[in-house]
């Protein structure tokens, strides 16, 4: 199995687009676990003294969300089930959420991990809700801004080129409007699985699924995973494989054992978390989404003013699409939707197909159908018989999102510890940033379901892995 490029992978996944020209900061993030901050906002939760629940307020350093919630299900000794929260959040970050626990207090408080902070708010009758939060705040520094050809870039370059980028974004788009790409964490990061995957379960064919999960490559893994993932490549010895499988690779390890006991690819592929499952369908359709996205902003067709036949839907107080309002665009009614367009009121979308889903018509509907075939999808691709609960109906997507309370400045660009072992390993071949190169540090507020590594994408125009 060849390793893909970066340049690969951003093809791959439909992130190799911007909305307007620029080169760029360059940059990379994640230097510091504490570079990357983010903070849900809800606007109320309804507490009860008598309330079954508790609510709790959960700072994740360097913690990936469901790996979390594993760990802490296991210390209350309860089904993970019966956790709820809003959304999941990078791994290398410094994160802070609302969860709602169906266990008592004094339990919850006798929990003891490294790297997290728990903070007792009071008891609810209410479980949460995926994507309930009112929105994300992010706290964000880019390092080693460079120009195209690596020269590091000095800070009056770089926010001169960031505001340059938020002018002509706000000229093409409107006030505070970036693309609403789905970001490459949807895709498995930098090794870009979960749509490979995907692929697999649409077809059906389960063996291969596992063996994708399991075997693909990326140059970015370390050596001890490298070497996993090729002896399964190479021999398919679930044994030998157990032997030397890193022991972080949970869901892998799960595979391998049920593998061993059953020797059934429908089995093994079970073993991981429903929600991951679900995932591998997500992924394909947000890949879509993302070639459709990136097809229109090279098309003659506008993010901003619709088409006749594009579909609209209102946006709701959190910037969401309310599926239940999508409307197609007519002659007669096209001024009238693009005021509202304008005004913040209705959004055009692009296609998350599924088995019901509905395709524009009009130039907008060709560049669907265009996208949807030219990867060799119908209907009936999303109806999976073997699994029927991965079966997807289709929904719509916005294709701009919103950012607000936007505050840029540069910053040190002293980093004393705990920095990432790419900075201290320095910029390599088809990298673009500099230690020597401008820090600048990013504050701005998103809507759930909204990527700030595809806002910053827009700014920084590094390859896929600086993210």
């Amino acid at each position: 199995m060849a390793l893909a490029t970066i340049s690969d992978i951003e093809k791959k996944v439909g992130l190799d687009t911007y909305a307007v020209e620029n080169e760029g900061i360059g940059g990379i993030i994640k230097v510091k676990v504490s570079d990357f901050r983010v903070e849900e906002s809800f606007r109320k939760i309804g507490l009860d003294p008598k309330g079954r629940f508790s609510v709790i307020q959960v700072t994740l350093t360097n913690w990936e969300t469901n790996r979390f919630i594993n760990r802490l299900a296991r210390e209350l000794k309860i089904s993970r089930n019966r956790i709820w929260f809003s959304g999941t959040k990078d791994k290398r970050a410094i994160t802070s959420q609302l969860m709602i626990v169906d266990a008592p207090i004094n339990k919850i408080e006798k929990v003891e991990l490294n790297d997290v902070k728990i903070s007792y708010i009071g008891r609810t009758h209410k479980k949460l809700k995926f994507g309930e939060h009112q929105s994300n705040k992010f706290t964000v520094i880019v390092r080693g801004c460079t120009k195209l050809n690596g020269e590091p870039m000095s800070d009056e370059e770089a926010m001169e080129n960031i505001n340059s980028i938020i002018s002509k974004m706000e000229e093409k788009l409107g006030s505070d409007v970036f693309p609403n790409w789905i970001g490459p964490q949807r895709f498995g990061g930098i090794r870009a699985v979960t749509a490979e995957v995907g692929v697999d379960v649409l077809e059906e064919d389960f063996e291969k699924a596992v063996n994708t999960y399991l075997g693909m490559e990326s140059p970015f893994e370390n050596k001890e995973v490298s070497e996993f993932r090729k002896l399964w490549n190479e021999t398919k010895d679930i044994e030998k494989c157990l032997e030397i499988i890193p022991n972080r690779l949970n869901y892998e390890k799960k595979i391998l054992f049920e593998l061993k006991k059953s020797n059934n690819y429908i089995s093994a592929f079970k073993t991981l978390p429903n929600n991951l499952q679900l995932m591998f369908i997500h992924a394909v359709q947000s890949k879509i989404f993302n070639k459709y996205l990136a097809s229109r902003i090279n098309s003659k067709l506008s993010l901003k003013k619709p088409s006749e036949g594009d579909i609209v839907g209102h946006l709701t107080e959190k910037r969401n699409i309310d599926i239940k309002t999508l409307t197609i665009v007519e002659n007669e009614t096209k001024n009238r939707i693009e005021r509202n367009c304008e005004l913040g009121r209705l959004a055009i979308t692009g296609p998350l197909p599924g088995f019901e889903d509905i395709i524009a018509k009009g130039d907008s509907g060709k560049l669907e159908n265009k996208v949807i075939s030219s990867m060799n999808y119908n209907k009936e691709s999303w109806q999976i018989e073997k699994i029927p609960r991965l079966s997807s109906s289709g929904s719509r997507r916005a294709l701009t999102s919103t950012f607000s309370n936007l505050k840029i400045e540069p910053c040190s660009k002293e980093v004393e510890e705990n920095k990432s072992r790419v900075w201290d390993e320095g910029p390599k071949k088809g990298d673009r940033w500099n230690p020597d190169g401008a820090s600048i540090k990013f504050k701005f507020e998103l809507p759930p379901g909204s990527y700030a590594t595809v806002f910053l994408r827009e700014i920084m125009r590094s390859p896929i892995n600086h993210y």
